[in-house]
This record gives C-alpha cells, sequence and structure tokens, in this order.
C-alpha cells in the first residue's frame, strides 16, 4: 500500500483542486479495510476519486483521497447468467474489451469512456436510449467497504439497500468490486445527419421508437440540428478507414480546428454566435459500423465545464422549443452545442429519473470562459421543467432544493447512516448537498 503526501488533486476539466493530507493506493480489499480504520480513528473524511471525470466537486477530497488505479481488471464472468464482474477501479475504456473477449458487452454505454466503472456507477453516467437506463441501473451485486471498515456484498433485490447502492455518491463505503448484468457482444451502424430545427424536432417522437439510440447535438440559437442515432447490426468491427478517417475528424478537426475557434471565443466571445453558425454549416454526416465500445465514446480533446439536467421526457419538446426562442434573441456567449438524449426511468434513490423517462440536457462552455450567465440561465430554465441535476455535473443544488427533488431522500440517509455512522465518506460538498 502507497501513501502518499499532499498529493495535489485536480479534475479532469481543471475546474477544480485540492491537496489532501494523504492520498492512498491500495491494492487489495484489506488494504481499503486499514485505510477506512484509520480515517475513522483520526477523525478524518475520506474521499475515492476515481477517475476525476466529474465537473461538480462529487469526487474532490478534503482530508485524504483514495485512487483504486492498483484495483483493476476483469475478476469473473458467469455465462450461464451473462454477467460479469469487475474490479470498481477498472477503467470503461478497459473494461469493455475485455468484455468483449467472453462474447459478453454492457447493453449501453455513455460517450466518455474514461472513467472508472466504480465513478461512473457511483454518479449515474447515463447513455441514450428511450428504454435503456444508465450504468447504476445494469449493476447485479456490489462489494463494498462501509464506513465501519467491514467488507459488504449485497444482490440487488427491490429493497432500500440496493436503490441506495445504485447511485451512491461514493457515501456508503468504497465500492470495490461490482457485478454486472451483460448482453452478447453486438456491433452498431452509427448515421449522423444535418436537420433544421423544425423538420428534426416535428421528427423527434418517431426517432425514439425508431432507434435503439437517439442523439441530437442543438445548436444555441441556430436553425441546425444534428442527430445522430445507432441501431444494432451483424457483429462487425470497425474498419481501419473508418477508425482513419475518425483519427482525423478527432484529432485534427477537433483538436486543432475546434481547439482554435474555441480559444478565438475566449479571447473575444462576442465572436461565439458567427464560430456557432460556422461550426453548424459544417458538421460532418455520415455513417460508421464497428463493436459498441468504438461507435459510443467521442473523444473529448477540447476542454469545457458542463452541466446536464434530466427533465420528463414528456415536457422535452416543450422545453427545447422555449429554449430555442430564447436563445435567438439573446445568445450567450457559448458555442459548444446542446447535448440532448433520453433514458428510461430508475428506481434509485438518487436517481435524476426518478422513475420515469427521462430527456437529458447537457449544456457546455469552454474551459477558461465565464459559464455563469449562461449556466445561471440554464439553472432557471430547468426548475421550471422540473429539471433534476446530474450529480457529476455542475449544479447549484442545496440540501432543500435536494430534499424536495428527492422525495426519498430520507430512505437514502437511514441506509447512509447505517453504512457509515461517522460520516467518513460526508465531504464539506456533500454536507451541503445533502
Amino acid at each position: 500500500m502507497m501513501r502518499g503526501k499532499r498529493e495535489y488533486w485536480q479534475n479532469w476539466a481543471e475546474n477544480l483542486s485540492a491537496h489532501p493530507e494523504s492520498f492512498h493506493y491500495p491494492q487489495t480489499i484489506e488494504e481499503v479495510q486499514q485505510i477506512i480504520d484509520s480515517c475513522r480513528i483520526r477523525g478524518k473524511t475520506l474521499k475515492v476519486v476515481g477517475a476525476s471525470h466529474s465537473f461538480s466537486a462529487v469526487a474532490k477530497p478534503d482530508e485524504e483521497a483514495l485512487s483504486l488505479e492498483e484495483m483493476r481488471g476483469l475478476i469473473a464472468v458467469d455465462r450461464s447468467l451473462m454477467e460479469a464482474t469487475f474490479w470498481a477501479g477498472t477503467y470503461l475504456y478497459e473494461a469493455a474489451p475485455l468484455l468483449a473477449s467472453a462474447n459478453m458487452a454492457f447493453e449501453n454505454m455513455g460517450d466518455i469512456q474514461e472513467q472508472t466503472i466504480g465513478g461512473a456507477i457511483s454518479t449515474g453516467t447515463h447513455g441514450t436510449g428511450k428504454y435503456l437506463a444508465s450504468l447504476s441501473n445494469q449493476v447485479v451485486a456490489w462489494t463494498w467497504v462501509d464506513g465501519n471498515g467491514q467488507i459488504r456484498h449485497h444482490r440487488r433485490e427491490d429493497d432500500d439497500l440496493s436503490k441506495a447502492l445504485s447511485i451512491s455518491l461514493g457515501l456508503l463505503g468504497v465500492l470495490v468490486k461490482v457485478t454486472i448484468r451483460t448482453v452478447p457482444l453486438y456491433s452498431l451502424t452509427v448515421t449522423t445527419e444535418k436537420k433544421s430545427f423544425k423538420d428534426a424536432k416535428a421528427a423527434w417522437t418517431n426517432a425514439l421508437e425508431a432507434h435503439r439510440h437517439i442523439e441530437w447535438f442543438y445548436f444555441p440559437g441556430v436553425e441546425t440540428v444534428q442527430v445522430k442515432s445507432m441501431d444494432m447490426i451483424p457483429l462487425a468491427k470497425q474498419n481501419f478507414r473508418s477508425k482513419s478517417l475518425e483519427f482525423i475528424k478527432d484529432g485534427v478537426i477537433e483538436t486543432v480546428g475546434f481547439k482554435l475557434m474555441s480559444e478565438m471565443v475566449r479571447v473575444k466571445p462576442r465572436l461565439s454566435r458567427k464560430v456557432t453558425k460556422f461550426a453548424a454549416a459544417t458538421i460532418p454526416t455520415g455513417s460508421k459500423d464497428g463493436y459498441y465500445y468504438e461507435m459510443f465514446p467521442s473523444n473529448r480533446l477540447v476542454k469545457f465545464t458542463e452541466c446536464e439536467y434530466a427533465i420528463p421526457l414528456v415536457d422535452f419538446e416543450a422545453c427545447l422549443e422555449e429554449m430555442h426562442d430564447f436563445l435567438k434573441a439573446h445568445p450567450f456567449y457559448v458555442h459548444f452545442p446542446i447535448e440532448c438524449r433520453v433514458s428510461a426511468g430508475e428506481d434509485a434513490f438518487l436517481s435524476p429519473t426518478q422513475g420515469v423517462a427521462v430527456a437529458y440536457l447537457a449544456f457546455h462552455m469552454y474551459k477558461g470562459m465565464d459559464n455563469g450567465p449562461y449556466f445561471k440561465w440554464v439553472d432557471t430554465l430547468m426548475r421550471k421543467y422540473r429539471g433534476r441535476p446530474h450529480f457529476g455535473k455542475l449544479n447549484t443544488l442545496t440540501s432543500n432544493d435536494t430534499k424536495k427533488l428527492y422525495p426519498h431522500l430520507e430512505h437514502f440517509h437511514a441506509v447512509r447512516r447505517q453504512c457509515d455512522p461517522q460520516g467518513i465518506f460526508l465531504t464539506d460538498y456533500m454536507k451541503g448537498l445533502l
């Protein structure tokens, strides 16, 4: 077990940083127990940092930090049950190919694969698909070390502990192993189209039913939407030509081109509308095929800050119409498209879906630019449409807000107090949030 001295911590977006007193890198569950016992005896808080890909302070350590970097990999597969068990520190970009080697797959993934499985599960990381839920919902069993230093194991049932574990924000203990319900390995065809706002909106309802996955990139205040759909096809790996074109698009166009445009906007914010129109006019279209884990992720090479809200799916079109009308007349200094996805409802106490189908709307601002006015407007609008923020993204939630938005919050607290009676995992941010 390695223990560092005041190692510097910073999240991916570089909008948050900390200097924890100690940084732990356990290699075994027993070492995790020792670290928790030590924190409990010394009265220190402990935060598991995951891949630090959250934009909010959900993974920010106050006093002591723990990384599961040394606890990664596929532990076991059960082909009869189609289940796979991973160490929680395994990165998603590692996990999917490991599953593929056993002809198994995640049912769904998000568009970022740099997170750890433990972090993605704990924060409710999701992809898109009307009848598909988050990665948390694919978990059938959890193994964790609670605040008493005890190793706990639980298999999903219709009970409070399962609903608390499903999206726990790391408040019930250190998650060390997860068992995932998998599906047979599959491939996807991805089609990207450019449509007018009017045409895309008219096709929205049918598109949700016609495709396994549907995703929009709406350019703020511009009459253009990039529509991305995905459907299952016979098993096929992405070919070399497709990978090469993707490398050029992501490595050259995004890294060089989009970053250059972003820097122009950062220096001269008034250029944001012109850059948005240019980006909307030049968005790439076409199709590609490959294994699902080759198709889902998108490289995020230009850094940004982000907030994201889940609103009831039935309110999406009205919300989008109001958003579009406002942004046409009142442009903010923003040139990133708004990402629109959908998800099935989940029963986790802290799920932003609260059991109903939702639309997720994600708003981005280039790193180094003031996101205050834009994100404040977003928050006000989302509250009107009963929006619940993604806990891993920037938000203005207070404990009063959380009580109103999460009617089963006290059930979660009852489980949390039982798992962590001394509040070892309650950082200052978590206290303010919950």
